[in-house]
């Protein structure tokens, strides 16, 4: 891969630059460039790519590929960022700056699924960290994996922030016309200036409902992840029926919606993000966490029943339209409330005003 002004990360004792910091499996070189100001890429060459989820797990789906570890978008909430410290990697300013990319991903995912012992299970992308950050408009990956699955004959999903999945629309017609194909977009929040605070590498969110509205418009589903419900940010009745009827005019097939989920590794970011930015909702965050990853089971029945209301109010089935449901809070629950009533707040709590709205930048690429 070819960077402008690129730098090679030097090891200690290793003047040529051919190592980096961290014994890193199958490293092939560690690279800097000014275009990804305070960002490290790790390029390594994989030996395999395609996982088998573990055995009872949650999820509606048995594999999942995914070219990069780590992600730029730096969204302080991801509940990925735990897997980061499998690679001696923190799971905080490391996880958004230490990007290591599967530079093979798609030779060695060919020829993983030409074995005859791949049975063409549903595969899902962007399960752990996002196949279209940023980096992807450098390295494209991606095109190869969608090309190896569909000419394999197997069923794929993507789940991504990346509005750099519109260049891979005739490529992804191409593979749905071969095989099912799933396409999500996750979503969350339709005011700007969180969400530039929030999830600071990401399109922001009217680049991501351009890109549900392109999607539809080229003829593929498009399903949204709007993951996680911030409570006291994001969970007013203002701010739901502002995000479900900006998903229904973007034309998006389903949607499905649940809280933040503050597993360990996360936990510890955000709370610090929210000490930092909004100090005054700590108590109210540590009250309704306790010491465990899910908000209160009253919290989340409240939640749900505001979640059906405004997906009913704007035409929303009960179905998520998307395969990779679920991923951040799969424990959250839909409670049934009567046709035309709003769940009241937040049970012992009053929210604060809503963020202040902003213009800014609507994409990063």
């Amino acid at each position: 891969m070819r960077w402008e002004a690129q730098a090679l990360v030097q090891a200690p004792g290793n003047p040529e630059g051919a190592g980096a910091l961290l014994p890193l499996s199958g490293l092939v070189r560690s690279v800097t460039t000014p275009e990804f100001a305070g960002i490290t890429f790790h390029e390594v060459t994989a030996k395999s790519v395609l996982n088998k989820v573990p055995a009872g797990s949650r999820m509606p789906f048995e594999w999942t590929v995914n070219p990069y570890r780590g992600c730029s978008h730096a969204c302080v909430y991801c509940f990925a960022r735990k897997t980061h410290t499998y690679l001696d990697f923190d799971a905080g300013l490391d996880f958004d700056s230490q990007v290591v990319v599967k530079v093979n991903a798609a030779e060695v995912l060919r020829k993983e699924l030409a074995k005859p012992s791949w049975t063409r299970q549903q595969v899902a992308l962007g399960t752990n960290t996002d196949p279209y950050q940023r980096a992807e408009g450098r390295y494209r990956l991606m095109p190869g994996i969608i090309s190896a699955l569909a000419d394999s004959g197997t069923p794929l999903s993507i789940l991504t922030k990346g509005t750099l999945l519109a260049r891979d629309i005739p490529l992804l017609k191409s593979a749905a016309a071969q095989v099912p194909v799933g396409l999500g977009i996750s979503l969350a929040m339709t005011d700007e200036a969180l969400s530039e605070a929030i999830e600071p590498g990401t399109p922001g969110p009217r680049a991501r409902l351009k890109l549900v509205s392109r999607l539809r418009e080229a003829g593929l589903p498009c399903g949204v992840m709007a993951m996680p419900i911030l409570p006291w940010l994001t969970d007013s009745d203002e701010a739901l029926d502002a995000l479900f009827g900006s998903l229904a005019a973007a034309g998006a097939t389903g949607v499905s919606a649940g809280a933040l989920y503050l597993k360990p590794g996360t936990r510890e970011w955000f709370m610090q993000w929210i000490a930092a930015q909004r100090p005054e909702l700590v108590g109210r965050y540590r009250r309704l966490y306790g010491s465990g990853s899910y908000a209160s089971k009253e919290y989340r029945t409240w939640l749900a029943g505001k979640v059906r209301y405004f997906k009913a109010r704007h035409g929303f089935t009960h179905t998520a339209g998307f395969s990779h449901r679920n991923l951040d809070d799969p424990r959250g629950e839909e409670a049934e409330y009567p046709a035309g009533v709003i769940p009241a707040g937040v049970p012992g709590e009053s929210a604060p005003s809503p963020a202040p709205r902003s213009g800014v930048q609507d994409s990063l690429f």
